[in-house]
């Protein structure tokens, strides 16, 4: 029996190969949810910056998910809640390559959603993930 669960992206026949992204995930174990991460570290210091705060925010994941026995390939979700879904456009280029500093190359469901504000007044974006670990 494997130490973590077995996750698998879903795409239906005929359908295009989604780039950076899977349209569903199918898994089996525990569910392990997180909060709303944001870009800040332990200390509660914001980086600087839309990309900054997004490597903070991705690394906050990945050490919640590892904290609770998981590992980002147990990762079947991703909710983003962004405040300038322009500087979100804008920065596609710089995202990947920080994205896979800490994902690799694991695409989860997404979901990327403007809002007005976050709870946090520094904050530019909130992740909720959410992953399947091994039961």
């Amino acid at each position: 029996m494997s130490d973590h669960s077995q996750s698998r992206a879903i795409l239906p026949e005929g359908w295009p190969q989604p780039r950076g992204y899977a349209n569903g995930m199918v898994a089996e174990g525990r569910v392990l949810v997180t909060g709303g991460l944001v870009g800040w570290d332990a200390e509660g210091v914001f980086a600087k910056g839309f990309i900054g705060q997004l490597r903070q925010t991705f690394l906050n994941i990945k050490a919640v998910v590892e904290a609770g026995g998981g590992r980002i390939e147990d990762i079947v979700r991703l909710t983003w809640y962004v405040t300038d879904i322009a500087a979100y456009r804008a920065s596609l280029k710089e995202l990947g390559p920080v994205y896979r500093e800490a994902f690799g190359r694991h695409f989860p469901a997404m979901a990327v959603v403007a809002v007005a504000a976050l709870v946090e007044p520094e904050a530019l974006v909130e992740i909720e993930a959410t992953a399947v670990v091994a039961g």
